[in-house]
């Protein structure tokens, strides 16, 4: 694991990892999005629409399916601003808990990492 990826997984970012109070706790529609909660650190490497690329790391809040594209939305820590990055600009990505690096069929494990997430927290609820 790169050395800026651990002390992003041991000070800032993992505080907020934990569900922020106003971070979507519950998929929605929005007109015509899907939008599911998605809680993750990430360094991602992604091209701006001039073709100029960038390395970010992103606290990751949701992902948003809609009609011909998927976004990736969270809070961007080179300025705590938030921000949507289109996944298909996102060229590869390191999960900071785990170090799993990503660089093929990103949007399938985005997807699938939503999706589990989401069935994380249904089970949560019956349970609590």
């Amino acid at each position: 694991m790169n050395t800026h990826i651990r002390n992003m997984t041991l000070t800032h970012a993992t505080t907020l990892l934990k569900h922020g109070r106003n971070a979507p706790f519950e998929e929605r529609i929005e007109g015509n999005w899907h939008v599911y909660p998605f809680d993750g650190a990430l360094e991602i490497d992604y091209v701006d629409q001039v073709g100029n690329p960038t390395r970010r790391w992103v606290i990751a809040r949701e992902l948003k399916v809609g009609p011909g594209k998927m976004l990736l939305g969270g809070i961007d820590m080179s300025d705590d601003g938030y921000r949507g990055f289109r996944v298909d600009r996102i060229e590869r990505l390191e999960d900071a808990e785990t170090g799993l690096v990503v660089d093929r069929n990103i949007l399938d494990w985005l997807l699938k990492r939503a999706e589990r997430q989401a069935k994380e927290r249904r089970k949560a609820l019956r349970g609590a």
